[in-house]
């Protein structure tokens, strides 16, 4: 791997190669697992290179290609599973500064990768009262391009299902590893090869997504005694199909008292609750479903004084991977796990498994539509203790029919996200021979032997047609 020689050919490009800052853009939130931490600690990249064109990408690649250098593509780093640090060093392609809003139609908007997700909205709602369909709770941080290659799902996921769906991503532009790379347009099954793949076989430039009508949000708060009650709540506040809603978070007490200071005033100490996001022109029905469930609305934002709700941060920012940070901000030995609740079982599953390991793991759900059904993911926190009581909880959930999409793996298989197969790796191979893209984050890329046609659940299907 020679650097030096790389950095001629990329002259008159954005590099940097200061090892400290080397080093924090050679990282993302991998830390929320202590597994990770450990194992990712050390990672750090040789060169940030931060291209501002396609053009410049392509060059890049060509350039790495020529001298056998990684490239590990980065948007803003805010991925907590490690997709965006370099396991073999290498550059770093930092698509942050290809970040322009370049066209909004009706139903569509296209972008690069860079663009803040926020950003986009902002400039949809400006152009004509639209917005996204679905962002990560990150929403005021993450590049559109990092979600659609690390993501899944979060807000809006009630309404639209996950990045997994068909009509979630319209098209992908990408640029191949090759001597002379190539520039793809992907639509149609073709985008599941790109989706949740960590940048492992080609560079996203260019992203066209859906837009859906933009809406006033409303953060409320819904208090229950019991964790059951709000669980229930929320599946059936996900079946009224009359109400507009973007967010349905039951989370069990004592976490929304402990983790989320700066609600306290609002909450109970042994109080779960339900977090939603509710369209304003739904607020009177959905009032009126709360008080026939027997839940108590503790924070309505409709209502609250202006002094009540300074510094408060969106209910977003409470929900999917949110809970877990505000969680670690206070509490270092908190981690978390990623499970699904199966349809049509999930009430069922979800009360055995709150019950199963008092004090030590905490329910968190996020409902959504999985499958064409209303159902729950849990990103339920745990009282981190060792890695081997950590994989005993995973194979208890996974054994009463909860799969685990495991965040404390940095693979693509065995986080149990994206299902390898033999067309997923024809396309590996036609867009990164030598596997210098990402390299590490495909295991059956990296291993011959590998069994990709395992039974295990996989949120990301394989690419095979059946039947």
């Amino acid at each position: 791997m020679d650097i030096a020689a790389l950095r001629s050919d990329l002259d008159g490009l954005k590099i940097e190669d200061n090892a400290k800052i080397v080093q924090q853009k050679s990282r993302d939130f991998y830390w929320y697992s202590p597994v990770l931490k450990r194992q990712l600690d050390h990672v750090t990249a040789d060169l940030i290179v931060s291209p501002k064109s396609e053009e410049e990408v392509i060059r890049v690649l060509a350039a790495c290609h020529k001298h056998g250098v990684p490239v590990t593509p980065r948007g803003t780093g805010t991925g907590n599973y490690g997709q965006a640090m370099p396991l073999s060093g290498g550059v770093v392609l930092s698509l942050a500064e290809m970040n322009e809003v370049t066209s909004i139609t009706a139903g569509r908007v296209v972008c690069g990768p860079g663009a803040i997700i926020a950003d986009i909205d902002r400039a949809t709602r400006a152009h004509s009262a639209q917005e996204l369909r679905l962002h990560p709770s990150t929403y005021n941080t993450a590049s559109v391009g990092g979600f659609i290659a690390g993501g899944s799902g979060g807000v809006g996921s009630i309404n639209f299902g996950g990045l997994r769906d068909f009509g979630n991503v319209i098209r992908l532009r990408v640029v191949t590893m090759e001597a002379e790379p190539r520039v793809l347009e992907l639509t149609g099954e073709d985008l599941h090869k790109v989706t949740h793949a960590y940048g492992t076989n080609g560079i996203i430039t260019e992203v066209e997504l859906p837009l859906t009508a933009a809406y006033d949000w409303v953060d409320v708060i819904v208090g229950f005694d019991k964790f059951a009650g709000a669980a229930r709540y929320g599946n059936a506040l996900a079946r009224q199909d009359g109400l507009l809603t973007k967010l349905i978070t039951p989370i069990a007490a004592p976490v929304p008292w402990l983790y989320f200071k700066r609600h306290q005033k609002f909450l109970k100490e042994e109080q779960s609750i339900c977090v939603c996001m509710v369209a304003a022109h739904s607020l009177d029905a959905f009032l009126a479903f709360t008080r026939r469930a027997g839940g108590e609305v503790v924070y309505n934002a409709a209502t609250a004084p202006d002094e009540d709700k300074k510094g408060l941060p969106p209910a977003y920012e409470l929900a999917w991977n949110h809970t877990t940070l505000r969680a670690l901000r206070v509490d270092p030995s908190i981690t978390y796990l990623q499970s699904l609740y199966p349809f049509p079982n999930q009430l069922e599953l979800v009360e055995k498994m709150d019950g199963m390991f008092p004090g030590e793991v905490f329910s968190h759900l996020e409902f959504v539509r999985f499958d064409g059904d209303v159902t729950c993911f849990g990103l339920n926190l745990v009282n981190f203790t060792t890695e081997e009581r950590l994989d005993e909880i995973i194979r208890t959930f996974e054994a009463n029919g909860c799969p685990i999409f495991n965040p404390h793996r940095y693979t693509l298989e065995e986080g149990g996200m994206k299902q390898t197969d033999e067309v997923q790796l024809a396309f590996k191979r036609e867009a990164d021979p030598q596997g210098l893209l990402n390299p590490g984050k495909m295991i059956a890329w990296e291993d011959p032997d590998y069994d990709y046609r395992s039974d295990k659940t996989f949120l990301f299907r394989g690419l095979e047609k059946v039947g």
